[in-house]
């Protein structure tokens, strides 16, 4: 995650992805589609993961990005998309560290 450009910003996660796409990795990408009330990330906001677990980019933070590495390896070896939703009502967000007060939808599909 520390790959910067020139003028030293951080690299947009969709050009990390083109890049490992013209490298021959299988990548996926994850969107924050939808938050409502206190979210890390604003809506749009992107993590790409590759087949081996390298990530770039972040749709939430903590342990609830952990979560949507895991399910973006499983998109990458099904090749079905996700729909992954995380909030305080629901007791994963606990557990996985949305602890902040809101809610977020996560899609997540494999690029090609």
């Amino acid at each position: 995650m520390g790959e910067t450009s020139a003028a030293s910003e951080p690299l947009d996660p969709l050009f990390m992805a083109e890049d490992w796409l013209a490298n021959g990795r299988k990548v996926a990408v994850a969107t924050v589609i939808e938050t409502w009330g206190s979210a890390p990330r604003p809506v749009g906001s992107h993590l790409v993961i590759d087949a081996d677990g390298n990530f770039h980019g972040s749709v939430s933070g903590g342990c609830v990005e952990g979560a949507v590495v895991t399910e973006a390896l499983d998109v990458l070896a099904d090749g079905k998309p996700r729909l992954l939703e995380f909030g305080v009502a629901d007791e994963t967000a606990w557990r996985v560290g949305l602890s902040c007060g809101g809610r977020i939808k996560v899609y997540v599909e494999m690029v090609a």
